[in-house]
């Protein structure tokens, strides 16, 4: 059965407004279903670009199979003929008719660059992560939410062994994504350094130190995180810029898009290894700036999000800046509010003369914080 998307809404706008719309996003996250439920009641033309003889027929005659096809049109999967984009862009510059294509791609570097050539000012870009916290109804508990998957398969069909479907889905995103982008002959490295990302979530990201430890040179683990980044497997939390107490963090902190993938790659196969180890306040913390980040891919906007530590380690887990204010949060896994909990919260509003904020926890209270800062349960995300 159809799980409805958050990013329905925001198609329903950009189909209104562009004649072009692009969805980017991870392998497996659900683009060619939504597109599909979202015309299934209404005339179009599905193009699965997947099929190599539907590809090889485009190139023969991209005007000829183009321009036979009835509007509006669905291309799935460009990222395996960019230059169509190129082709897109002279039935658009013909006719602007809103709604009329709608491409999805699972490589976020060569669909984008293609897009930002071809059709820029004619298309509208949204992402489609894996599923949020209100698109799913398997996540009861806080175990529900550092153990489950978000990956629309996993996450909706209970019999699906999840060790199994991750080990599929890994060899086939190495395979036909790493592979074609990175032109990698040897994985075994690649995937060492996956594994040692998954197990430095939520932290600051080392190039040198993670280079050292697989044996290869900081250019190389720095395409690596490139690709990772591109396709939509982890996400690269960048410092806030500014004079408050005299920032001098620059490295980025890297979180992964799905906890799921966290646990297969360490190994994790219990919640109560899961909720005592070592890992639960890292895990705790990479789900919710998850959520915090699919829910500005839902609204169509590029996230503004950012960490910040000053020269004297005072850290604020991650800002918010929505319509030039910045939100500040800090996350704890605990069931319980401590005024140790916001102190940084406070210290930042000292600093940066603005008042509010928020803990995201695992506790319901409500109990009112000083100064603006509230409690929020990570259901509430």
């Amino acid at each position: 059965m159809y799980r409805r998307r958050l990013l329905e809404k925001t198609l329903s706008v950009t189909e209104k407004t562009f004649p072009v719309t692009v969805i980017t996003g991870p392998r497996q996250s659900g683009k060619s279903t939504l597109l599909a439920n979202y015309f299934r009641k209404r005339d179009h033309s599905f193009i699965s670009l997947d099929d190599p003889s539907v590809r090889a027929r485009i190139m023969d005659d991209p005007h000829g199979f183009l321009g036979g096809l009835s509007r509006p049109v669905v291309l799935d999967e460009i990222q395996y003929v960019p230059e169509i984009a190129s082709y897109i862009k002279i039935y658009v510059d013909r006719d602007r008719k809103p709604g009329s294509w709608f491409l999805t791609g699972s490589q976020q570097f060569s669909v984008m660059k293609n897009v930002s050539d071809s059709l820029a000012g004619r298309a509208a870009i949204l992402t489609l992560p894996t599923f949020q916290l209100k698109e799913r109804n398997d996540v009861k508990m806080i175990e529900d939410f550092l153990a489950g998957s978000s990956y629309p398969e996993p996450a909706v069909n209970r019999k699906i062994d999840r060790r199994i479907w991750y080990s599929s889905y890994l060899q086939t995103y190495l395979e036909r994504d790493i592979r074609a982008l990175l032109n990698i002959t040897g994985m075994r490295e690649f995937e060492q350094c996956l594994r040692l990302l998954a197990a430095r979530t939520a932290q600051e990201l080392n190039y040198s130190a993670l280079a050292g430890q697989i044996g290869v040179s900081v250019p190389t683990v720095k395409r690596w995180v490139s690709a990772l980044e591109s396709s939509y497997i982890i996400y690269l939390l960048p410092p806030y810029y500014n004079n408050y107490g005299k920032r001098v963090i620059k490295s980025p902190k890297v979180y992964f898009y799905d906890i799921g993938l966290i646990n297969y790659l360490l190994g994790i196969a219990d919640t109560a290894t899961l909720l005592n180890g070592p890992l639960a306040g890292a895990l705790f913390e990479t789900a919710v700036v998850s959520e915090i980040l699919k829910a500005r891919f839902a609204g169509g906007v590029k996230p503004e999000l950012y960490f910040w530590r000053s020269q004297g380690g005072l850290e604020v887990d991650i800002l918010i800046v929505e319509k030039g204010k910045v939100f500040p949060c800090e996350i704890k896994l605990s069931s319980s509010i401590k005024p140790k909990f916001y102190e940084n919260l406070l210290r930042w509003h000292e600093l940066s003369g603005q008042k509010g904020g928020a803990l995201i926890t695992n506790s319901r209270d409500a109990l009112p914080l000083p100064e603006g800062i509230r409690n929020i349960h990570w259901k509430e995300l």
